[in-house]
This record gives C-alpha cells, sequence and structure tokens, in this order.
C-alpha cells in the first residue's frame, strides 16, 4: 500500500509541477470541468451528471496511466509526449494532438454512455 501511496505522490508532484501547459491553463481546466458539470446538472439532472462525471474521470485516469507507463513515468518520448534533453534537467514540451484528441473522445463517450445508462 506504501507503494501505491508513494506513485499517487509521484503523479501528483508532476502534474503539480510540469511545464506542459500554462499555470494559468491548469487551474482553468478544474472550473472548465466543474462549469461543464454544472451544465449537465443544469440540462440533465444531478443523476446523469454524477454518471457522466464518473466516467469521463475514469477514462481520464486510463489515458493519464498510458501516458504514464508507454513514457517511463514521463521521462521518455511516446506518441505526442516529447521529453526534450537538457543536461541539466528534463525538459518537457507542450501536449500534443493526441493528448487533447482523447480528452474530446472520452467527453463524447461519457455523454452518450451517461444518457444510455440513466435514460
Amino acid at each position: 500500500m506504501k507503494n501505491l501511496l508513494d506513485e499517487f505522490a509521484y503523479d501528483a508532484n508532476f502534474l503539480k509541477g510540469h511545464k506542459l501547459q500554462p499555470a494559468w491553463f491548469k487551474v482553468a481546466k478544474v472550473f472548465i470541468l466543474l462549469a461543464v458539470i454544472a451544465g449537465f446538472v443544469f440540462f440533465f439532472g444531478w443523476k446523469r451528471a454524477a454518471v457522466f462525471a464518473v466516467i469521463f474521470l475514469f477514462l481520464m485516469l486510463i489515458v493519464h496511466m498510458v501516458y504514464r507507463i508507454n513514457t517511463r513515468k514521463f521521462t521518455r518520448n511516446w506518441l505526442d509526449f516529447i521529453v526534450v534533453e537538457d543536461p541539466a534537467k528534463n525538459l518537457k514540451q507542450g501536449i500534443g494532438l493526441a493528448y487533447y484528441a482523447s480528452i474530446l473522445l472520452n467527453a463524447l463517450i461519457a455523454f452518450l454512455l451517461s444518457g444510455a445508462l440513466t435514460d
């Protein structure tokens, strides 16, 4: 269990400290997600919003883990994740198109499943 907590801490530190996105966007995406869920509550009700949120967050956890595994804890190039070699420090480039496409695809899947599971 301690090992799992260490891995969570590693990921939390990476997510907090990475330079793949501007700092303002890291904060803004939390508010974007909350606004989407609030819109779901307004248009479809609490039940469907909760189902959407759970499905979307689970799918994004899968995306996170796929990137984490294939980049060996964000230290190797894979797909659209590029590590820029610097003798002093590994610097990361911005997140690429595949990552953002997976967000949109996961949102669509979560939207469709939330409707199918709650109607």
